[in-house]
């Protein structure tokens, strides 16, 4: 198994992500067609894989997504990921309070 490398515009993507104040957890070092970024989006997770240019998921990055049994999002540009969140904002409520298990007492 091999780590897969970064893409040319996965700092530009970071970077527009953490400004619309997501939290970023790079994942691409896992490799095994696993996404490339795990993303906090207001109390809800995306799965990200990102694609430079024209680019297309490899078989193992297919295989790994037709057997996630969550969403897995592919973005080519920092725009397409700022839609996501915007997408993800609309069709979500802000969480009014953590869930219970959250807290540890």
């Amino acid at each position: 198994m091999t780590a897969s490398r970064v893409d040319s515009n996965q700092p530009a993507i970071v970077a527009i992500l953490r400004g619309m104040g997501c939290t970023v957890q790079h994942l691409h070092a896992v490799g095994a067609g696993c996404p490339d970024l795990l993303v906090g989006c207001r109390g809800l997770n995306l799965l990200i894989e990102i694609k430079s240019d024209n680019g297309q998921l490899n078989a193992g990055q297919i295989l790994w997504h037709n057997n996630w049994q969550g969403h897995v999002y592919v973005v080519w540009t920092g725009e397409q990921a700022a839609e996501l969140v915007q997408a993800t904002w609309a069709s979500t409520a802000p969480p009014a309070k953590p869930h219970k298990w959250h807290n540890r007492k």
